[in-house]
């Protein structure tokens, strides 16, 4: 399969309501899709770096620059497999969400022109999931109380609130005694703590958490080990974890006892799915983490979450949750479960009018 040009487009999808964390406040989605044109037909995938580096060091400028001027070029004179395109990359350090919006699309592509889902393609034993949902930091307890309420009468399996210093054992507390014991419920804290705050976060042990997400810097294992010993919580990873490597290391320093994998964030889905291994290997439950993606990055997450290590419902929430219109068709929560897209590829591809009236800025590049 041989690439003949790629298409780098911006959109810009508000959202039906601001997602704040302890990271900033979005109101808007900006993303860039990618679509690859090929002899054999055309893919088409999302990169989830955001405007600023603040989640992590990539952001949406650098991730177009770097496609544009590190990753096109290598990749035009190859006889394309999805299996070569991470080797070809090797030569780039890092820009992992790049690197991942590359290689999806092209296995978009490859999947189609032979009739195969991604799903199918990944290993998925399941044909729909229970997912959940991810609420942001609200003005006000009563406020998120409402927002829980909404997303449990949804069907929604899971609920997780974002925590930050200030904002976390009184809605954590609140939020279990309103809606009691039956409801799985998480925190995310998005590295807002430090170690001095190991005695503090151990408080939440008392409100029967299912697991705490990432407390401390990405680096820091060290701390998140301590913590897990010290905590009845669950320990969470997220952004600690960029690779099948990091995934291992994390594992043999005991400083999770689950993994949340984002593709965008490990460098793409062949990896998510090494990640996925390392951690059923080891006994360790994962799940499919969320930034906020369009429906071309739902479908393909729904595909990796449907693996049988992914026992834990992911950030997977109905397009209803972020976006009044996206760019693919609306997905839609169903008695509590979400469908896996089971069409070639990624199963679903844009609705040109909403994609259209979406987009900000598009970019040809043609192969040499």
């Amino acid at each position: 399969m041989k690439l003949t040009g790629v298409e780098l487009r911006k959109v810009a999808l508000p959202l039906v309501t601001p997602f704040r964390t302890s990271l900033g406040t979005q109101t808007v989605r900006e993303a860039l899709l990618v679509r690859v044109v090929t002899d054999e037909g055309e893919g088409w995938a999302e990169c989830v770096a955001e405007d600023e580096p603040s989640y992590c060091p990539e952001y949406l400028e650098g991730a177009a620059d770097v496609i544009r001027r590190f990753l096109l070029p290598v990749l035009f004179p190859l006889d394309l497999d999805p299996a070569a395109v991470a080797p070809a990359f090797g030569h780039v350090r890092a820009h992992q969400m790049a690197k991942s919006a590359v290689e999806t699309a092209v296995l978009d592509a490859w999947l189609r022109s032979r009739g195969v889902s991604l799903a199918s393609y990944l290993g998925a034993v399941r044909h729909s999931l229970p997912v959940g949902v991810s609420v942001g930091i609200a003005e006000s307890i009563d406020a998120l109380l409402d927002t829980v309420d909404r997303h449990l009468a949804a069907g929604y399996a899971r609920v997780k609130l974002k925590i930050e210093p200030g904002w976390d054992l009184e809605p954590v507390r609140r939020v279990r005694e309103t809606f009691g014991s039956g409801v799985m419920l998480t925190v995310d804290a998005n590295t807002a703590y430090e170690a001095a705050d190991i005695p503090h976060l151990t408080r939440l042990d008392a409100y029967g958490l299912a697991m705490i997400e990432q407390p401390f810097a990405p680096g820091d294992l060290h701390t998140h080990a301590r913590f897990a010993a010290r905590s009845n919580t669950p320990v969470c990873l997220d952004e600690s974890i960029t690779s099948a490597r990091d995934a291992a290391a994390a594992i043999r320093m005991d400083a999770c006892s689950i993994i949340n994998i984002k593709p965008g964030r490990v460098g793409g889905y062949l990896e998510a799915r090494r990640i996925h291994d390392v951690a059923r290997a080891n006994g360790l439950p994962v799940w499919c983490g969320g930034m906020l993606e369009t429906g071309l990055g739902r479908a393909a997450n729904l595909a990796l979450a449907a693996l049988p290590g992914f026992t834990l419902p992911g950030d997977i929430s109905a397009t209803a949750r972020y976006y009044g219109r996206d760019v693919t068709a609306p997905f839609v929560l169903t008695g509590g479960e979400m469908t896996v897209p089971s069409g070639p590829g990624i199963g679903i591809t844009p609705v040109q009018e909403d994609l259209d009236a979406l987009t900000t800025e598009t970019e040809w590049i043609a192969a040499p």
